[in-house]
């Protein structure tokens, strides 16, 4: 058995403290975090030519990444993509494009303090959509509570 100095195992009992210490920290965590998908929000609140703008990265963004969790929130005029009938300015529907992201387990969400200040009834709201009490609130509780990246096309 080998037998080491008493500088010597200071020394291992330190190391052995930072280790320790980093663990407790949560960086001993790291090679868990990097294997979980990215999370972000696109938050759109402009209008249909930002909704047509964030769908486009969105498309880019899992072409590039498609293990990353998506969710779209969307207040004020950013609803309006979500809408019965919404086009864009091409005259395409946005259905399509908003189930064919569903389908790649995108998630879109719609503020209800916006359908009640618009007098909108739920029903007119795409049926892929998820409707939140607030958009903004939403957007900082994905923020805060679950980790969530944001951008905003």
């Amino acid at each position: 058995m080998a037998h080491f100095s008493v500088a010597q195992r200071s020394l291992m009992i330190v190391l052995a403290m930072f280790a320790a210490a980093a663990c407790a920290t949560g960086q001993g965590d790291m090679a868990a975090k990097a294997k979980e998908p990215n999370k972000v929000i696109y938050h759109i609140n402009e209008g249909l030519e930002q909704a047509s703008n964030g769908l486009r990265n969105i498309r880019n963004h899992l072409e590039a990444d498609p293990t990353a969790r998506i969710v779209v929130v969307t207040h004020a005029g950013g609803i309006n993509f979500l809408l019965e009938g919404a086009k864009d300015k091409n005259g395409n529907p946005y259905d399509a494009a908003v189930d064919d992201l569903s389908m790649k387990g995108v998630e879109f969400r719609v503020c209800n303090f916006t359908l009640q200040s618009r007098n909108i009834d739920r029903s007119k709201v795409h049926s892929e959509a998820k409707i939140v009490p607030s958009g903004v609130a939403e957007v900082g509780r994905l923020q805060s509570k679950e980790g969530f990246a944001y951008l905003k096309p």
